[in-house]
């Protein structure tokens, strides 16, 4: 009797432990669950989602750069024959010849003022006084006025050529009076922006310039100006740049790419790895509790290194995924 027992308590111990061992292999983890279409992924338990790295966002001050195209039209370099000036070599045969005959306006304008007009003048009151004393004939005076009418009117058809020269220059980006100005060693750099950029350049501010000849190299500049005119078709502004260039390291007609660094006030960011893009349309999946996520489709700007700054789509103080968003994209998605 005792040994049945014994064998019946045995048995039914067998049976439990296998019937655990069945209910342990017949387990399955429970999945995620996705409603509405992708939009909202719930999962079971907090182990699960806890793989599912966050940051929370804030809005603060952010920074985004503006990339433009450039070239080195002119460098400045000192005279071999001791010249006064220093030798300007633009990248435009047509803009050498526009501050060369610049210059010489500027000279003949200073010699006519300084010296034919004062001389004739002078000449002009000595005839009159002669005529009063009778030294001289109304024809003498008629020839001393005429001669100053002369030397004035030159003088006008000289600032009108100076003005178109300047002109020409100015449209290119150029102030005529501070390249005349400037010290040897200088390399200017004419860069295209858009028009509605215009109000974030600054004069005297610093922007980064990677030439194409030197690509592992990273240089500075200092913002001169920017043009007083408007491409009608293209709508974008000729901005000026001045670079050292003591070395002569820099030649007119190299191609440049310009960074400026833009303030854009206090804005929303979130780091690269938190966006998917879908179709041409960017999502990012916001965390809406302790174990749901909920894809929020966003309206983005530009990327300033690891950040991209985001026009619409997410509120402040939000917490968004950032590690493990490629899963979440399949399980949003489908793939």
């Amino acid at each position: 009797m005792k040994i049945n027992i014994f064998l019946l308590f045995s048995l039914s111990i067998l049976l439990a432990s296998c019937e655990d061992e069945e209910q342990k292999t017949t387990e399955t983890p429970a999945t995620p669950l996705v409603r509405d279409n992708g939009n909202s992924i719930i999962f079971p338990d907090i182990e699960t989602i806890a793989f599912f790295k966050t940051e929370k966002i804030h809005r603060k001050p952010a920074e985004t750069e503006l990339t433009a195209p450039g070239k080195v039209v002119a460098t400045v370099v000192p005279s071999t024959q001791g010249a006064s000036q220093n030798i300007i070599l633009f990248d435009n045969p047509e803009l050498t010849g526009n501050y060369t005959q610049l210059i010489q306006h500027q000279i003949n304008i200073a010699q006519i003022q300084n010296i034919n007009i004062r001389q004739k003048q002078l000449e002009l009151e000595r005839t009159r006084d002669l005529l009063s004393h009778g030294s001289a004939t109304g024809q003498d005076l008629l020839n001393a006025q005429t001669a100053l009418s002369m030397e004035q009117t030159s003088l006008e058809n000289e600032k009108a050529a100076l003005i178109e020269h300047e002109s020409r220059l100015k449209a290119a980006g150029f102030n005529p009076e501070t390249v005349r100005k400037a010290d040897a060693g200088i390399a200017y750099i004419i860069c295209d922006i858009p028009e509605n950029q215009i109000g974030e350049i600054r004069e005297g501010q610093s922007c980064h310039i990677a030439f194409a000849a030197f690509p592992n190299e990273k240089f500075t500049g200092i913002t001169d100006a920017v043009t007083d005119r408007i491409d009608n078709i293209t709508r974008m502004a000729k901005v000026r740049i001045s670079i050292q260039n003591a070395s002569n390291k820099f030649r007119s007609g190299m191609f440049v790419h310009v960074s400026f660094a833009l303030q854009t006030g206090n804005a929303l960011s979130v780091h690269k790895t938190s966006l998917v893009t879908v179709q041409g349309r960017h999502y990012v999946f916001v965390k809406k509790s302790i174990n749901a996520f909920e894809r929020s489709e966003v309206r983005i700007d530009q990327q300033t290194g690891d950040r991209i700054r985001i026009l619409s789509g997410l509120q402040d103080d939000e917490e968004i995924a950032v590690g493990g968003v490629m899963q979440l994209k399949g399980l949003s998605f489908g793939y």
